[in-house]
């Protein structure tokens, strides 16, 4: 959409003119429902809402409407990302009950940054055409903020429930009052009382933890144990009209839990290869699965050191939580290093990658089994969690999915109309039909084609508000400095490149010119990547004043056993990086 037509859109809705039509004409919609590509058509919308689909040739537009060209793109429905968690980053230090590193990063500041980044990480879901979220376990003051970003009509929708009711707590996770994830569940009076703690918090559903520890030669014994207060939470959700999210990844305590009422299996089975019973139980309950295939592999791939991000992820991930990925590299040479090269020699070892490899396999072999059998999934990636980036891990899950042996079509339906069934929405959103909500992604190839065409993003319509993909997550000095330093580290070229302009200057302090353009740089710099595989760069300290950054780096990987100690003056204009001073 060209800028002066969305300038206009966005000047009527603040001038309270928000109910004029608009016009995308001449598009290919994707009926979702029905699995099949529709050309040819005009999508009118009225303030927030759609009130027509037809065929152009149908309809007369009045003259001097907003008419949207749609020619030659494809409209699909805003996606929905089924499994996220706002309170965490998806950083190094953001699950100390999975790896310990407190002592470096406390976990009180995750708590902050969770919260202070929240509307942030919403803007990233949206610039990928992600409209809603649903967060299956947050906090009580999430749950608070989540009510005070929803007046901005500009974020994708989230649904959240409250803490996680479950019946194993980390001690790490305990006496953090309503920044507390988890609430311990030991009886059918505790059931009762943790469900009624979370109605004043208006939670969209419960979600529950159904974990059982302890002898593995027990655990249908556990299962059995725990299942009247798994039920008992089941039931006082249900009369409060609140649906129940599981987390069960063995196919035991799934199958108690569907069989007790639960709705949304927030995981798919991972200890078996489930039976076609197993598969027709779900079908029969409509209980929907969101498959989460890559988040542990994500903490698998953290925990051996050998975690990579592509371009994509470099450039559209939070700078700060993928940048803490890259401090396992000089962490390593901390206290904690004897605890860290541990982990990366046993994720390494033959048989714990055999083990991985196996559960994976697992996973796609159920997931085929349940898209053939009929079960409802819905698209979830489990972001927040260790190197499971908010928003930009959506695409990899999505082709984790096509490699499980999905169809197109299937994975289109998992990441909009399906989602939107988990919480009876989708009478509201997930498909592009006259009288839903005007949330959906004009894209400039064709999704069916090739997934990663749903990255090639023309517009964004949030409520029929169309998003400034350029402007809608804010770029800052400190961003731009952290996220060129996150590519250095990958030594990815395009991701590095992106943040500067494309007349940079480098200079040796104080003004000496070094290079000049961003191709000079491409030449230097990709000879630089190639030649070091070991070249990291950390951050002593940075300081940050108006338009300019200052960061004290020291370099390793230049030479071997030596840091290189380096001072960087880094001058952002127009939102990108126009100079930079070395001082060595």
């Amino acid at each position: 959409m060209n800028k002066k037509l969305r300038i206009i859109l966005v000047a009527l809705f603040c001038a309270g003119g928000f109910h004029a039509q608009i016009y995308i004409q001449n598009v290919t919609v994707a009926d979702v429902v029905h699995k099949k590509m529709i050309p040819g058509q005009t999508v009118i919308m009225t303030g927030k809402t759609i009130t027509a689909v037809k065929p152009s040739k149908q309809i007369k537009i009045p003259q001097n409407s907003h008419v949207i060209n749609g020619e030659g793109k494809f409209l699909i429905p805003g996606m929905t990302d089924s499994h996220v968690h706002f309170f965490q980053s998806g950083g190094l230090y953001t699950r100390p009950d999975a790896l310990d590193l407190r002592k470096h990063v406390p976990y009180e500041k995750e708590i902050s940054w969770s919260h202070s980044h929240m509307e942030d990480l919403m803007q990233r879901y949206l610039k990928m055409g992600i409209t809603s979220v649903i967060d299956p376990g947050a906090t009580y003051n999430l749950l608070k903020l989540r009510d005070s970003l929803k007046v901005n009509e500009r974020l994708p929708s989230v649904y959240m429930s409250g803490p996680l009711i479950t019946t194993y707590e980390p001690e790490v996770f305990k006496n953090l009052n309503k920044n507390e994830p988890f609430r311990l569940l030991t009886s059918i009076d505790d059931a009762k009382k943790l469900v009624q703690e979370q109605i004043p918090y208006k939670p969209d559903f419960i979600k529950i933890w159904y974990i059982i520890t302890g002898d593995a030669n027990k655990k249908e014994e556990q299962t059995k144990k725990l299942e009247p207060t798994i039920k008992a939470v089941i039931d006082e959700a249900h009369r409060n009209n609140l649906k129940v999210a599981i987390h069960a990844t063995e196919r035991l305590t799934a199958e108690t839990a569907v069989l007790n009422g639960a709705d949304f299996l927030v995981h798919n089975i991972e200890d078996e290869i489930v039976s076609d019973d197993f598969v027709k139980l779900l079908k029969s309950k409509k209980v929907i699965v969101s498959p989460t295939l890559t988040v542990m592999d994500n903490y698998y791939d953290t925990y051996g050191q050998k975690k990579v991000y592509n371009t994509y992820e470099l450039e559209n991930s939070n700078p700060e939580s993928i940048g803490s990925m890259y401090d396992l590299k000089h962490l390593t040479q901390t206290s904690d290093s004897a605890m860290l090269n541990k982990r990366k020699v046993r994720f390494s070892d033959p048989k714990i990658k055999a083990y991985i490899s196996k559960t994976d396999s697992i996973r796609k072999v159920n997931l085929k089994k349940l898209a053939d059998g009929g079960v409802m999934l819905a698209a979830g990636t489990d972001a927040g969690n260790i190197g499971t980036q908010h928003a930009s891990s959506f695409l990899a899950e999505l082709k984790a999915m096509k490699e499980s042996g999905m169809n197109e079509w299937q994975i289109l339906q998992s990441a909009t109309i399906i989602p939107a069934k988990i919480l009876n929405k989708d009478n509201e959103y997930g498909s592009i039909e006259a009288g839903k909500t005007a949330d959906f992604v004009l894209l400039n190839a064709n999704p069916i084609d090739n997934l990663d065409n749903l990255t090639k993003i023309d517009m964004v319509m949030k409520n029929g508000l169309p998003v400034d993909l350029a402007k809608i997550v804010k770029v800052t000095p400190e961003s731009l400095a952290q996220q060129q330093l996150n590519a250095y580290n990958a030594r990815n070229i395009e991701a590095f490149l992106e943040p500067y302009a494309d007349d940079v200057e480098l200079y040796m302090f104080p003004g000496k010119l070094m290079s000049k353009g961003k191709e000079a740089m491409r030449k230097t710099y990709s000879a630089m990547f190639e030649k070091y595989p070991d070249l990291h760069c950390e951050i002593k300290q940075r300081i940050v004043n108006l338009n300019t950054v200052i960061d004290k780096e020291s370099v390793s990987g230049l030479r071997l056993g030596v840091k290189t100690e380096a001072t960087a003056i880094y001058e952002i204009k127009n939102d990108k990086i126009s100079k930079v001073y070395f001082i060595y």
